[in-house]
């Protein structure tokens, strides 16, 4: 019998049955999984911990005729306080949909997973705003899916930036405002375009260490969400409920 040991993050449960979860797992090793956990809702069972949604867990998987099953589990990080916020647990699912939709089976993806967990570690562990915390993931998950846009430099002229400029969605660039057309492109201020160099450009350890306006902060925010709707073709409802609290 095939078994497989792993770290990952449970991104997806369903019950089954009367005591039983599917998990749907993350992991480093094999892209996304999907494992069965026997008795994982019964009160005493063993794997409790480790079957919860976004549980960061060592797994050991044994590989069955249609699924994996849960042989056991070691809690690493149970990121329990982002569940118990609503605001933040929002945003944690936002995060996990694009994760879902990106990560494919039996496709190892550990930058992107190094990317989800150190996002849900600053969401949990930092006073910084949520909604940053949302806009820099995404951004990054994008670059890292291979659509980092072209944003040192006019895509027009050639010429880095000394101001603001607008976003030209067709070109994947940035146009200064000496070479746009009338009514070409998305406008961006100068302090929302050096925040958007940043989360492309910098390290990992480096990635959340910058602030923002409440004003370049909407407009960052209003610029991802119509990206990455743009790129992934889809667009993500969840941080709606937000805008009615």
């Amino acid at each position: 019998m095939a078994y497989l040991r792993t770290d990952g993050i449970i991104t997806r449960v369903v019950n089954f049955g009367e005591a039983d979860k599917i998990i749907t797992i993350f992991t480093r090793s094999s892209g996304k999984v999907q494992a069965f956990a026997k008795g994982a809702r019964r009160p005493k069972s063993r794997i409790i911990a480790g079957s919860q949604f976004l549980s960061y867990c060592n797994f050991i998987l044994y590989k069955g005729s249609d699924m994996y099953s849960v042989n056991s589990t070691d809690v690493i990080e149970p990121f329990y306080e982002i569940r118990n916020d609503l605001v933040k647990l929002t945003y944690a699912c936002h995060m996990v949909d694009m994760i879902n939709d990106v990560v494919q089976e039996d496709q190892p993806s550990p930058m992107v997973l190094r990317l989800f967990l150190n996002t849900l570690h600053v969401l949990l562990h930092s006073e910084k705003q949520p909604e940053l915390v949302n806009d820099i993931f995404g951004f990054r998950l994008l670059s890292l899916l291979g659509y980092a846009p072209d944003i040192y430099a006019c895509i027009t002229c050639g010429s880095p930036f000394t101001g603001g400029g607008y976003f030209d969605f067709e070109n994947d660039g940035i146009v200064c405002c000496e070479c746009v057309r009338e009514s070409n492109g998305h406008f961006l201020q100068s302090g929302t375009i050096k925040a958007m160099q940043h989360i492309v450009y910098s390290p990992m350890d480096r990635l959340f260490k910058f602030v923002l306006s409440n004003g370049a902060l909407s407009e960052l925010s209003t610029f991802v969400d119509m990206y990455t709707g743009l790129k992934l073709e889809k667009k993500y409802k969840k941080l709606d409920y937000l805008k009615h609290l």
